[in-house]
C-alpha cells in the first residue's frame, strides 16, 4: 500500500481510460444480467446465481453453495434462501456427488440450462467472438491485470471491514469471470 491520495494523484490518460473501461464493462455486464433476469422471469440476484451455476457446470467445475455465495457476494444464509427459490421453481438441482456426503453440488436443471443456451445464442455471441479472436497472450495479460486490480479492491474492502463477491477464490478455468 502506498501513501498516495487517489483523489489528488496525477493519473495518466491511459490509467483514467482503463478505469473508465472497467466501469463500462461493469455496467454492460450488469445490464446483460438484467436482461437475463427478464428473459428467465427471475429476480436479478436469482438470474445472476443461475448464470453462475450454469457456467460452472458447463466448465466442468460445478459450484457448492458456499462457492456460489462468494461469487455472487451474498451471505451463505441469503444464498440458501435464493437456492431454495431456484430449486422450488425447478431451475437448480442440489446433489451429493462427492465421497464427502456433506458436500452439496449445484447443477442447473436441463430446462434451465437450455433456457440459458437460448439466451446466450441471442446475447452472448459478440462477447464470445471477442474472446475467440483475442490472442491468448493478450487474454493472459488482461487476466493478470484483472487479478491484480481485484486483489487491490479486496484489500480496500478488508481495510473497510467488508467482504463480498470480490473476495471469492479465483474463478475456475472456463467460467465467465475466468475467461
Amino acid at each position: 500500500m502506498t501513501d498516495a491520495d487517489p483523489l489528488v494523484e496525477s493519473w495518466s490518460p491511459v490509467q483514467v481510460e482503463v478505469m473508465h473501461r472497467l466501469r463500462d464493462w461493469t455496467l454492460a455486464f450488469a445490464a446483460l444480467n438484467q436482461h437475463l433476469a427478464a428473459w428467465t422471469r427471475l429476480p436479478a440476484s436469482d438470474a445472476n446465481a443461475l448464470g453462475q451455476i450454469v457456467w460452472a457446470a458447463e466448465a466442468g467445475t460445478p459450484l457448492s453453495p458456499v462457492r456460489l455465495a462468494r461469487q455472487i457476494g451474498m451471505t451463505t444464509g441469503a444464498t440458501t434462501i435464493l437456492l431454495n427459490r431456484l430449486e422450488a421453481a425447478g431451475h437448480v438441482v442440489r446433489s451429493r456427488e462427492s465421497e464427502d456426503r456433506r458436500r452439496v453440488t449445484l447443477r442447473p436443471a436441463p430446462a434451465a440450462r437450455e433456457h440459458a443456451r437460448r439466451f446466450l445464442a441471442v446475447a452472448g455471441t459478440e462477447i464470445a467472438d471477442v474472446l475467440r479472436t483475442t490472442p491468448p497472450a493478450e487474454l493472459r495479460l488482461v487476466a493478470a491485470f484483472l487479478d491484480r486490480i481485484t486483489a487491490a479492491a479486496n484489500d480496500a474492502g478488508r481495510h473497510l471491514g467488508v467482504t463480498g463477491a470480490g473476495s471469492a477464490d479465483p474463478a475456475p478455468r472456463g467460467s465467465p469471470s475466468a475467461r
